[in-house]
């Protein structure tokens, strides 16, 4: 898979420490991003476990002949299991999880992985679709008619959680195939971009800005200019040709 991509994490307006983490490979063969939670420490803690622990995983059996969806499988029950761990070592954090979703580029097919409300979003032409299903009780909410989108995005509990990692009873990951052609764009996000952008003006962005750090900047900047009152990190990668890793163009977080 060639292609060119870029990433950034900002603390927003309103909180003090960035309890997100984020992953990109340098051979753009795989990108992470984790949104942590349970307090300053344990959140930074458990998306910076998550993210270590995926990374390291992915990077161990990426030469194997295991299969890609096993590997992102165990990929989230490894970083699940490495945040219980230090939750045992650490019993302040006992409280702490994180999100995670991942994209992978592998043996010829793309991957995602996710577990909670971070997203990955594919722009093909004008239109833009939401790859990955949020783990939210809002969401549950919807798909069984008892609330709009729109009444969801306004919700008292839609930030709820229904699966994270850092959970004892975590027993299912997602993970799936995702179709893309040349020209298409993916992005991964933490949910302080989309709790202050709509769809279709992440949309706007995503089609207006060719350049894959330019864009990411923008979104970063109009989610703080709608109000920025979490942590906001997103990573854009564009699918220039399908069958070979591509080059960086990586904006270094923070």
């Amino acid at each position: 898979m060639k292609c060119l991509f870029s990433g950034h994490t900002d603390p927003g307006l309103l909180r003090s420490v960035n309890q997100d983490a984020f992953y990109i490979d340098p051979q753009g063969r795989f990108f992470i991003v984790a949104d942590g939670m349970g307090g300053h420490a344990g959140g930074q803690e458990a998306s910076r476990i998550a993210t270590e622990s995926i990374q390291e995983y992915i990077e161990e059996k990426w030469e194997s002949d295991d299969d890609s969806r096993r590997i992102l499988e165990m990929a989230l029950f490894r970083a699940n299991r490495a945040i219980l761990n230090d939750q045992t070592r650490h019993p302040e954090r006992s409280d702490m999880g994180t999100t995670a979703v991942v994209v992978a580029f592998r043996q010829g097919q793309t991957w995602s992985a996710h577990v909670g409300d971070s997203r990955l979003y594919r722009l093909r032409g004008a239109k833009l679709d939401q790859i990955t299903e949020d783990h939210t009780w809002v969401a549950r909410a919807i798909k069984l008619g008892e609330l709009t989108a729109d009444q969801a995005r306004v919700h008292p509990w839609r930030h709820i959680l229904s699966k994270c990692l850092g959970r004892e009873d975590l027993r299912h990951v997602d993970v799936t195939t995702v179709e893309v052609r040349a020209s298409d764009r993916l992005m991964l996000c933490s949910d302080g971009l989309t709790e202050e952008l709509s769809d279709h003006l992440i949309a706007f962005h995503l089609k207006s800005i060719r350049s894959c750090e330019k864009v990411v900047t923008a979104l970063i900047s109009a989610a703080k200019d709608k109000g920025g009152r979490d942590n906001i990190t997103v990573i854009a990668a564009t699918i220039e040709q399908v069958g070979e890793v591509g080059e960086s163009t990586l904006l270094q977080g923070r």
